[in-house]
Parts: structure tokens; sequence; C-alpha cells
């Protein structure tokens, strides 16, 4: 297992910021106080590492700060709430699987569209194609 990452290590890994990183650790997001140094630097290890990927995708995925937080919270509180736990993630499920059916959606429309307008500009009918008009 992987100990002793700096914060620029922990931003390289993840993606984030160290800004980034300083604000989670503010919010209460990890799952454990991030231990410092002898010389006050924060030192990381491979868990928050993970940690941090999993939160990257919640964010990525829709999900709020506080939703984060909460989970974080529970998961932090050790075992006898993964009910909450699961509803939470339930939760959010449901709205990214409404997301991609709202995308799924519009992509049909612009599909319908390409569609359209690769047949007009291969019949060379294109020109009047919403083409702008005086009133």
């Amino acid at each position: 297992m992987v100990r002793g990452l700096s914060i620029g290590k922990v931003a390289e890994a993840t993606g984030m910021s160290v800004h980034a990183l300083r604000f989670f650790e503010r919010e209460g997001l990890f799952l454990r106080s991030i231990p410092r140094s002898g010389g006050g630097q924060r030192v990381y290890d491979h868990a928050d590492v993970e940690w941090l990927l999993l939160c990257n995708r919640f964010r990525e995925s829709g999900m709020p700060i506080a939703k984060i937080k909460e989970f974080a919270r529970l998961v932090r509180s050790g075992p006898g709430n993964e009910p909450e736990r699961l509803a939470l993630l339930r939760e959010h499920e449901r709205a990214v699987q409404g997301k991609i059916d709202e995308l799924r959606a519009s992509l049909a429309v612009i599909h319908d569209k390409v569609v359209t307008y690769e047949e007009h500009v291969r019949d060379g009918t294109a020109a009047d194609l919403w083409a702008p008009t005086s009133s």
C-alpha cells in the first residue's frame, strides 16, 4: 500500500487541484482527518486517493457536495448505517439515469437533424433549410 503521499502527488493522481483538496478537507469530505508531517505538510495514503477518485465520479455525475458530505459522514460513522448509504446511492443513481434518458432524447432529435441535413446536402437542396426570411 502506498503511504505518505504529498498534496501535490495526490493532486496529480486525482486530477484535482491543491485548492480543491484543501477545500475537501475543510468541508469534512474525507473519511479521516488528514495527518500532518513534522513539518506541517499533509500526508495522504492510497485509501485517500481511492476515496477522492470516487468523489470525483460523484461530482462528475452531478452529486451535490452536500450529498457527498452526507455519504462521507455515514461511511465515517462505521457499520450499521448501510441502508442509509444505499438509499443515498440509489437516489443518485436515479438522478443520473434521468439525465442519461434526457440526453438520449436530445441525441435522437439531433441525430434526426443530422440525417435531414445530410440528405439535403447530398441532394443539393440544403439552401432553404431554416434560411432567414424577410417579413
